[in-house]
């Protein structure tokens, strides 16, 4: 081997210039000598060469090498910032989805924006302004509810929306947020928001839940409580000056039915139909033809409609998906079930006769008030009014017959604890937020599950355990097994011959929803009330016939005087 074959192979992968530097050659060999490719594998024994030939050579390899690991390099750095910011996502949707999971929302719809956790996030976000937000804060909600956590993006986007929660979720909160925020000024152009509830006493709960979160907003908020006052600030075009309208469909519906019409809906943004379920039921009890006409009514093209409802129905859902665009739909837990917090318990007493028994001895056990009974009819509720009057109970009643003003007052004395317990119809089963109602008794079983719902609801709100009661007879199986299932599926223990019933066909069931059983007398053997009206019809029967007698007595005598006098008149003039 000669001197040059050997230079080569020690300067095999060194570039050497024409006036190096010391330093240079001990660098360059250095970084030779660490890199793998070397010393891995051996290179064949290169033919005898000049040194200029092996000195191209070097270069020419470095050159190579230096390129390909800039390539590789620059090729890391772009595709990096795409695969970080796709895992960056799925993350996200995994953080959110799991987020969404704890809380129990579903959700169905396209770009559904991400739940909030707190109500800071909204200022950030949607640019809510602080002083909502602080008033939200006001109102007692230091964190959102499942509800509010979805359904307020999902407005705030103005996206439409189908919205169910279980009852004394935090509903109402989830629509004024959004539509307060939307119409931020007055604009002095009528009502560009319209609320409709499908009682007086839960719209009159809206409104004022609606004036606590205006504070500070100077927005303008008018309820329908007499009709005569909303027609005079129609005439005067005062009603221009509101913003929000609270109201129940019928009275809505008779001033739209003036001739001319007491109020315009043309300038309505956002219409909100509070338990939606109930005002699309059809017939006399349901509301669905007042609603087509408030439809017809709010006629911009801007309009937005959101639905909140404790119960879901399938009505509603179709006409949602058909009707409006972009509809999101939210549910909070399982569909059409109870609130955990709420211990319910079913009691057979066998006949009618056995209710007012069971109901003595509830009270006897010790009842803590506020309670709250249903029953079917407003004759009934009269009756066990007396009742337990006549028991001694501090008890009051509302129903369909009463004024408005005895309505407000009974509800008024019942909010402030000078009442214990209140007798209902299905007039309170929907929307009522009693604060710490400790106990619910179904007097009279619910026709459905929905109104089941409803009912119980009125109890465990906002976190608070409460209880109900529901009594049941013989004539009750029918109806026992939809309110069965909504136990079971709340986590109540419920008897396995019950779950075992026939299920009703879908034909017979709606029959039975729209006719209610003939149940008879609340009042017990023997019938004090009853007892106590007839003997006040007879004292008044009484009264009337002793004074037809007494009337018959008098005509009689008049006659004979009459008759008298002419005999007299006779007499003297034949003489």
């Amino acid at each position: 081997m000669d001197t040059d074959d050997i230079f080569a192979k020690l300067s095999f992968g060194a570039v050497f210039h024409k006036t190096p530097s010391k330093k240079t050659p001990s660098t360059k060999i250095e970084q030779v000598k660490s890199e793998p490719s070397i010393k891995s594998e051996p290179e064949p024994e290169p033919e005898p060469q000049s040194s200029d030939e092996g000195s191209k050579n070097i270069t020419l390899l470095g050159n190579i090498s230096s390129e390909s690991n800039k390539k590789s390099s620059k090729s890391k750095k772009k595709k990096a910032p795409k695969e970080d910011v796709e895992k960056n996502k799925q993350l996200l949707t995994e953080k959110i989805n799991h987020f969404r999971n704890l809380n129990h929302i579903n959700i169905s719809g396209e770009n559904i924006p991400n739940p909030i956790q707190n109500f800071d996030e909204l200022a950030d976000q949607y640019d809510v302004s602080t002083n909502l937000i602080q008033n939200v804060k006001n109102c007692g909600y230091s964190s959102p509810t499942p509800i509010q956590m979805q359904a307020i993006p999902v407005m705030l986007k103005g996206k439409q929306i189908l919205a169910c929660a279980p009852t004394g979720s935090g509903k109402t909160a989830a629509f004024l947020i959004p539509i307060i925020h939307h119409l931020n000024r007055p604009k002095n152009v009528g009502f560009r928001a319209v609320i409709i509830s499908p009682t007086r006493e839960l719209s009159r709960q809206t409104y004022r839940e609606c004036e606590r979160l205006c504070e500070g907003t100077d927005l303008r908020i008018h309820i329908t409580t007499k009709i005569k006052d909303t027609v005079k600030k129609s005439v005067s075009g005062a009603a221009n000056k509101y913003d929000i309208l609270v109201t129940t469909p019928n009275r809505l519906v008779y001033l739209l039915n003036q001739e001319p019409p007491s109020i315009s809906l043309k300038s309505v943004e956002w219409l909100i139909i509070d338990e939606s379920d109930k005002l699309f039921e059809t017939g006399i009890r349901g509301f669905r033809d007042q609603l087509a006409v408030i439809y017809q009514a709010c006629d911009s093209t801007n309009i937005k409609r959101a639905m909140f409802s404790a119960t879901y129905t399938t009505e509603v859902a179709k006409w949602s998906r058909k009707n409006l665009k972009d509809l999101a739909l939210v549910t909070i837990g399982h569909r059409n079930t109870t609130v955990e917090s709420v211990e319910q318990q079913l009691i057979y007493v066998g006949k009618e006769e056995g209710k007012l028994i069971a109901m003595r001895d509830l009270i006897r056990q010790g009842i803590s008030p506020p309670v709250l009974i249903f029953l079917q009819s407003k004759e009934r509720a009269r009756e066990l009014f007396q009742e337990l009057l006549y028991d001694g109970i501090n008890v009051d009643v509302i129903h369909a017959d009463r004024t408005q003003l005895q309505r407000d007052n009974a509800v008024k004395a019942f909010r402030e604890g000078k009442i214990w317990v209140l007798i209902c119809t299905e007039l309170l089963g929907r929307g009522i937020d009693f604060k710490g109602v400790n106990l619910v008794i179904n007097y009279d079983f619910p026709p459905t599950a929905i109104s089941y719902i409803h009912r119980i609801g009125r109890t465990g709100r906002a976190g608070r355990k409460g209880k109900a009661v529901t009594f049941f007879t013989d004539d009750d199986a029918p109806y026992l097994k939809s309110v069965v299932n909504v136990m079971k599926e709340s986590g109540c223990e419920v008897p396995e011959f019950m779950l075992s019933l026939k299920k009703i066909h879908k034909k017979i069931r709606k029959k039975m929803e729209t006719k209610l059983p003939d149940r008879g007398d609340v009042a017990s053997k023997p019938h004090r009330y009853k007892s106590f009206l007839d003997k006040q019809k007879k004292e008044k029967l009484g009264k009337t016939e002793n004074t037809t007698q007494n009337d018959a007595k008098k005509t009689k005598k008049r006659k004979n005087k009459n008759q008298d006098v002419n005999n007299d008149k006779i007499k003297k003039k034949k003489t």
